[in-house]
């Protein structure tokens, strides 16, 4: 009983601190700005600053200004979950924003839920965080989903039958994507011939590549993020492996062109959004994030990222107020709103119905070839 005293509680002390600030509607975000995967938090706070932006310049929200408090987790789940508490039991935050990566996301999630305080992820694909409970969402496709748009892809489009899966150990994200993918790609009739493993943060992977050269697959299948990704393509093109790569959307950073861009050359991955998609929004908002980005083109995770924040000033909008339970409430309503990556509809399990896109890398460019709908 005492225990439950304590929760209602500590809900009320948060409640009375989001309202606590007649002058402004503050959201929390928590990011990888620093660490091995700060390229996808860069990009990330780049979309939230230009949806922060445009809302203060059409005059805010609920006639407040709106403030959007960014943590760094440094690219740790740890960090992630201090982040997140910070921001709610000392900054009085009414939503929160972010992660990218499912495992950090996942981490913080519970003590969002908690404090009954609503957390919109614009990229964290893995399934079961919106499990987590009712004050989770997301705005993005899930796993599942995207696991399966390239097993079919890879059958169908690309006529391959024989394919190795190279996953990451640690990583939840690349471990789950490689099942859906072994399990679809099995039941459309193609054949995994060899499974090979590495963990985050390594350096030599001759061993899993001269396996992988030894079974001689069409492809591999690669799902994992861009930093072990540029660093298996290099090396597998110097033992002499010239099949093509595939992946997911843990691919999409700049950084993996620089640091692999030929190497990759011929591969396929799944993304969220492509620059070169031919539809008003999207030319709208690469001219704006060039404009603003000093001629930079904005990569997914930019794009979820303005995505995610819009789709939450619009719940705080129809809510009429910063009330967490009531932009929880407008949350789970949101239905069409009009992203730049898609339509926006938050389905049953608070997670997007959003098409994906398939990307070729050719002349070291990230290059458009088709859109899949759910």
């Amino acid at each position: 009983m005492f225990k439950s005293l304590w929760q209602i509680l500590s809900v009320l002390i948060i409640l009375i601190s989001c309202s606590d600030r007649p002058d402004e509607v503050r959201i929390g975000a928590y990011l990888s700005l620093t660490g091995p995967t700060d390229s996808y938090g860069i990009s990330a706070k780049r979309g939230f600053d230009m949806a922060l932006n445009e809302i203060n310049e059409s005059g805010g929200l609920l006639g407040k200004n709106v403030r959007i408090i960014t943590v760094d987790d440094a690219s740790r789940s740890y960090m992630a979950v201090m982040a997140v508490k910070n921001l709610i039991e000392n900054e009085g935050v009414c939503s929160i924003l972010g992660e990218v990566i499912s495992t950090r996301t996942h981490a913080a999630a519970p003590f969002c839920q908690a404090a009954e305080i609503p957390m919109v992820t614009p990229a964290s694909t893995h399934p079961e965080i919106t499990n987590v409970g009712n004050y989770i969402f997301r705005t993005c496709f899930i796993d599942p989903f995207q696991g399966e748009v390239m097993a079919s892809y890879a059958y169908n489009n690309l006529k391959l039958r024989t394919i190795a899966t190279f996953m990451d150990l640690k990583n939840e994200y690349s471990m789950n994507l490689g099942r859906i993918f072994n399990d679809k790609f099995a039941d459309l009739g193609g054949k995994i011939i060899t499974t090979e493993f590495y963990s985050e943060g390594d350096n030599d992977f001759s061993f899993q590549i001269r396996k992988i050269q030894n079974s001689a697959p069409q492809a591999v299948f690669l799902p994992g993020y861009f930093s072990e990704v540029s660093k298996i393509a290099v090396q597998a093109r110097r033992l002499g492996l010239k099949i093509p790569f595939l992946g997911t959307d843990g691919w999409d950073s700049p950084r993996l062109l620089e640091a692999a861009g030929k190497e990759l050359e011929g591969s396929y991955f799944s993304n969220h959004f492509s620059p070169e998609i031919d539809l008003p929004a999207v030319k709208d908002f690469v001219e704006k994030y060039r404009a603003a980005y000093k001629g930079q083109t904005p990569d997914a995770n930019a794009v979820l990222a303005y995505d995610a924040a819009m789709a939450l000033f619009d719940a705080i909008k129809r809510a009429g107020t910063d009330n967490p339970q009531m932009i929880r409430k407008a949350l789970a309503e949101t239905k069409d709103f009009p992203g730049v990556a898609g339509p926006i509809t938050i389905d049953e399990n608070r997670n997007a119905i959003k098409p994906a896109v398939i990307l070729k890398i050719e002349d070291s460019k990230f290059k458009y070839l088709d859109m899949v709908s759910p």
